[in-house]
């Protein structure tokens, strides 16, 4: 789940991608992401992160009324 890179994500930007099981995704720096989800009961994850100093993570939490229902893609 992903949203355009901005001061704060818009909640009518944002998207939902499902995959394979078998690819891996990057994220260009600056997109709003939430972490990554399964459908699964149970799923293994790699994630690999960058080091060094600075605020590596910003949070967002969307008001109430902002509550985000994805519907499948036609």
């Amino acid at each position: 789940v992903g949203a355009p890179v901005g001061e704060e994500p818009v909640s009518g930007l944002v998207r939902a991608f499902v995959t394979n099981g078998r690819q891996g995704i990057n994220y260009h720096r600056g997109v709003w992401h939430h972490p990554v989800l399964t459908i699964e009961k149970r799923d293994d994850f790699l994630v690999v992160d960058r080091s060094g100093t600075g605020n590596n993570c910003d949070e967002h939490f969307f008001k109430e009324e902002e509550r985000l229902v994805l519907a499948p893609h036609q």
